[in-house]
C-alpha cells in the first residue's frame, strides 16, 4: 500500500497540541474546553474563554472582529 505524499507513518512525529489561550484575557485551558468559542479573523485563529465569550456574545452574533468588541 502507498501512502499519500507528505504523510507519514511514524506517529512519534507529531508535534504536540499547545494549550489554548484566550486571545482576550490571556486565561489558559487546562486541557479540552468544548465551550471555548474560535473565531477566525483575518485568516488566524483566534480563542476564547467562556468569560469572555459570554461578555461579549452580541458583538459575536453580530460577526463583529474582537477589536471592535
Amino acid at each position: 500500500m502507498t501512502s499519500l505524499p507528505g504523510g507519514s507513518d511514524d506517529r512519534d512525529s507529531e508535534q504536540e497540541p499547545r494549550p489554548l489561550e484566550c486571545t482576550r484575557c490571556g486565561r489558559r485551558a487546562e486541557g479540552p474546553r468544548p465551550t471555548w468559542t474560535c473565531s477566525v479573523e483575518n485568516g488566524r485563529r483566534r480563542y476564547f474563554c467562556d468569560t469572555c465569550s459570554r461578555d461579549n456574545l452580541r458583538a459575536i452574533e453580530g460577526r463583529l472582529d474582537s477589536a471592535w468588541w
